[in-house]
């Protein structure tokens, strides 16, 4: 049998429990003594007096070798061999003494050894256990991998908590962190031990918390209780449960027309809560996508985004509508689709375009105004702004633009059209939008005028003069009257006419001929100066339109003399041959008019200008010619010596080219008989006698002429409606005494520089001859009187001027 001994040492007791066992072995104690001691405890601490225990004297112990022995431990404790005090070498810790936790008690076990004579002694230490360890996990992070369908209720082992501690003191039980997924449940092992079961309480959902944090504590039994913990990290496995879905489901958006190839449209972006191959997307095309949208547009499987692969024209296609589809990559996969609607929006990327619907041409030229010529319709294909459109037309034209309805137009007649100033009409029409930049096309049609016969024809000039020389061939051409007509064919092909007039009941048809296609104006006969001077008549030109236009110019056809005339001498007459004799009384004074010659031209005022030169004369310092009116006066008184025949030859000669003339040879005869001779006087008495046969001829010849040329100005006076004004009569001229002979009357007519007529009046008698010249007016008629010989020679030659004057004014008003 044994005892149990309890022992203090110090402040701390300590109950040795001592057994002993009675054996009869010799020398070997067979008996064990026991002591119990807590754990950790300090070093030096007396666990109990062996030798009072084991009954040794302490005075021996170090005599006889006492020692002691651990056996398959570490020394732990030691023997005080001055005291026999058993106490603690190194602090024991149960954990490492006894480190199988198969029983509840641990020992010490130690030999007591003393020599002369050998003791054994046994001895057992029990380390009695303290809560001195908290529980603790083999691992401090516990992961777990539950999938997302897990059902509810669902256990999953969690590693279980160690304590070293024995007894009461070791693992009680365990707590989990506060989840609304999970719950533990503590077991029981069959060693006893606990451990703990985590329990799904709630479905999972790994998109709304794909881990789960947990705490897991273990606390054991002692007191005060320990505790030791462990993180359970829980992963929620996914499972392909959501199917993907767009930002938004329908998305509209807008791209510009002409946009580039290749160009970002959308970026669409489809989400799937899951992971891994459940959450990887693929983009397509639904079936409800036309293949015109597939073919404008690209769709990136990978990315999602939408760029432009096909042109885009506003006109042609406005709208697209798609419908893309998202699908994960799940074992059963799930997708997600969204509409999208894109508008093309309009650039100014067309012209706008002209269209002639109507157009009029050729149009007569005397249309009415408002008669519609065109019709032109515009259009644009862009839109709003860019699809509004403006026609326009040169504002210099006969032309206005009205809209007769939505975007059509009419082209009417504004001002009255001539084809002769603009025979066509190039009409631009130019349309313009409204777009920024504004564009633009034209188009252009010309207008032709067809010609109506709305122009008369027109001469250059509105009054021919013609001048025709005398003596001309006939059928000559004289010049051409040629008209211009700016009509057109039939309306400008001209004909010339002679207007029918007779002028001394003959026709102008027998005196010119016009040739009616081209106007050359032609002489039918050959004219003569002297008989015909001018002509005045009217020529018309006459269209072929229908009505036929016309038009006439008066022609002056005036005949040009030509020196075809010699003069002709009237004075002195000469009875025979061309010797004319005359008689002067040899008492002459100086100065005295001895003879006059006088010659007449009938050709015109330049041909007929007459000039008069010695020719022949006896003695040149006798007598003197006045070459412009043939006057012969003496330049000095007759002397004995002068011979008493003197013979002057004297020539007229007129101004043609070249020049023709005239002579006449004057013999005169110096008488010693008186002779009253008059230088100056008005009036003289002269007998009455009968004209000779030759010279009532020569008046009738030139009255003939005269009353001709007087009829001829008449007229032109009548065409020309001009009436001339009378002239004022020059004062007369000195009168001239001729020599005393049987004589006729002679009647000339001169014209000279100054356009004046002059009148001769040549009075006769058989004892002498009276000439006076009196200046009359041009246009007055011609006056041959004679002077009766009634009267003296000793009336005043005042007198005479007065009543010749008086003549020729009279017959001048009558004129």
């Amino acid at each position: 049998m044994g005892s149990f001994v309890t022992m203090q040492s110090c402040k701390r007791y300590v109950l040795p429990v001592i057994v002993i066992f009675f054996s009869f072995v010799r020398n070997i104690s067979t008996s064990v003594t026991h002591y119990s001691i807590p754990e950790e405890m300090k070093e030096g601490s007396v666990v109990a007096n062996l030798a009072t225990d084991l009954s040794l004297d302490v005075k021996t112990l170090n005599q006889r070798k006492m020692r002691l022995d651990i056996i398959a431990n570490k020394k732990y404790l030691d023997v005080n061999k001055e005291t026999g005090e058993l106490y603690v070498v190194e602090k024991t810790d149960r954990e490492n003494i006894c480190t199988t936790k198969s029983s509840a008690s641990c020992y010490l076990k130690l030999e007591v050894i003393l020599e002369n004579p050998v003791r054994i002694f046994n001895i057992e230490v029990e380390i009695l256990d303290m809560n001195d360890n908290a529980p603790q996990f083999r691992r401090d992070v516990i992961h777990l991998d539950i999938s997302e369908a897990t059902p509810k209720g669902e256990r999953f082992s969690l590693s279980n908590a160690v304590d070293p501690d024995v007894g009461s003191n070791t693992v009680k039980t365990y707590h989990l962190s506060e989840s609304d997924n999970f719950n533990i449940e503590v077991q029981t092992g069959r060693d006893g031990s606990k451990f703990a079961e985590l329990i799904l309480t709630k479905a999972l959902d790994r998109e709304q918390q794909a881990v789960h944090n947990l705490i897991l504590t273990a606390v054991d039994g002692g007191t005060p209780a320990r505790s030791g913990t462990a993180s359970v990290i829980v992963r929620v496995l996914d499972t392909n449960d959501n199917a993907p879905s767009f930002e938004k489901v329908n998305y509209s958006l807008k791209i510009m027309e002409n946009s580039p190839i290749g160009s970002l449209v959308v970026h669409l972006n489809a989400t799937d809560l899951d992971e891994g191959s459940n959450s990887d997307i693929t983009y397509s095309y639904s079936l409800y996508t036309s293949e015109k949208t597939q073919d404008t547009f690209n769709l990136n499987p990978s990315t999602g985004e939408i760029t432009v692969k096909g042109m885009l024209n506003y006109e042609d296609f406005r709208i697209y509508d798609m419908e893309v589809i998202a699908t994960d990559k799940g074992a059963n996969s799930l997708s997600g689709q969204c509409t999208v609607k894109i508008l093309v929006e309009d650039m100014n990327d067309n012209h706008p375009e002209i269209s002639i619907k109507s157009f009029q041409s050729p149009v007569n030229e005397n249309i009415e105004l408002d008669t519609v010529i065109a019709v032109v319709s515009v259009s644009d294909k862009d839109s709003g702004d860019n699809g509004v459109v403006d026609l326009h037309i040169p504002d210099n034209m006969p032309f206005k633009l009205r809209e007769s309805s939505d975007n059509y137009y009419e082209l009417v007649l504004s001002e009255p059209l001539d084809r002769e100033k603009v025979p066509e009409y190039d009409i631009t029409f130019t349309v313009t939008d409204r777009g920024s930049p504004p564009l633009t096309d034209n188009e252009t049609m010309t207008l032709e005028l067809l010609d109506v016969n709305d122009n008369v024809p027109q001469f250059p000039q509105s009054f021919y003069t013609i001048r025709v020389m005398e003596n001309n061939a006939p059928g000559a051409l004289l010049s051409s009257l040629t008209a211009f007509d700016p009509d057109l064919h039939e309306n400008q092909y001209l004909v010339y006419f002679i207007l029918e007039k007779e002028i001394a009941n003959t026709s102008m048809s027998m005196l010119f001929s016009i040739n009616p296609e081209n106007g050359n104006l032609y002489a039918l006969k050959t004219f003569d100066y002297e008989i015909e001077k001018d002509f005045l008549f009217h020529i018309e030109a006459r269209d072929s339109g229908s009505p036929p236009l016309s038009s006439n110019v008066t022609v002056h056809i005036i005949i040009v003399d030509q020196n075809d005339n010699a003069p002709v001498i009237v004075s002195p007459w000469r009875a025979h041959g061309s010797v004319v004799e005359e008689k002067i009384p040899r008492s002459t004074d100086k100065g005295s008019l001895v003879a006059k010659v006088i010659a007449l031209d009938t050709d015109s005022v330049h041909n007929s200008r007459i000039t008069y030169q010695f020719l022949q004369v006896t003695d040149a310092t006798l007598f003197s010619l006045d070459q412009y009116n043939g006057e012969i006066r003496t330049m000095r008184m007759f002397s004995y010596r002068d011979p008493r025949h003197q013979r002057l030859v004297v020539v007229a000669k007129d101004n043609g080219e070249p020049a023709l003339s005239a002579t006449v040879t004057i013999k005169l005869s110096t008488v010693e008989t008186a002779v009253k001779a008059y230088s100056d006087m008005t009036e003289v008495p002269l007998e009455y006698d009968i004209f000779s046969d030759l010279n009532l001829y020569l008046v009738i010849g030139l009255g003939s002429v005269s009353f001709l040329l007087l009829i001829t100005i008449l007229v032109t006076i009548v065409l020309k409606c001009q009436k001339p004004k009378p002239s004022k009569a020059a004062p007369p001229c000195r009168n001239s005494v001729l020599s005393e002979r049987n004589s006729t009357i002679a009647d000339s007519t001169l014209v000279s520089n100054d356009a004046y007529w002059y009148s001769l009046f040549l009075a006769e008698t058989r004892k002498g001859k009276l000439v006076v010249r009196q200046p009359v007016p041009k246009g007055s008629r011609y006056i041959v009187s004679s002077i009766p010989r009634g009267t003296g020679l000793t009336d005043t030659s005042d007198s005479a001027a007065s009543t010749l004057q008086a003549s020729t004014t009279s017959s001048g008003s009558s004129a």
